[in-house]
């Protein structure tokens, strides 16, 4: 048998098995994703309130009070 038959076999057994043990636990790795994606939206957040405060603050400061 030619040796790129083989490993191409190898190959899809394995992405076989993989599949197998997916279609197993559909949620394994939920949690993963969600703690990543919670965390970019915590970041992108704290950027929107870093850009609002500092344009806040330097607005506050070109006001003028005397004369």
């Amino acid at each position: 048998m030619f040796p790129e038959l083989i490993l191409l076999r190898h190959l899809f057994n394995t992405l076989a098995a993989r599949w197998q043990a997916l279609r197993a636990e559909p949620d394994a790795g939920y949690s993963t994703e969600a703690v990543i994606v919670t965390a970019l939206l915590a970041a992108l957040a704290l950027t929107a309130v870093g850009i609002i405060v500092a344009k806040v603050i330097a607005k506050a400061n070109s006001i003028t009070t005397g004369p």
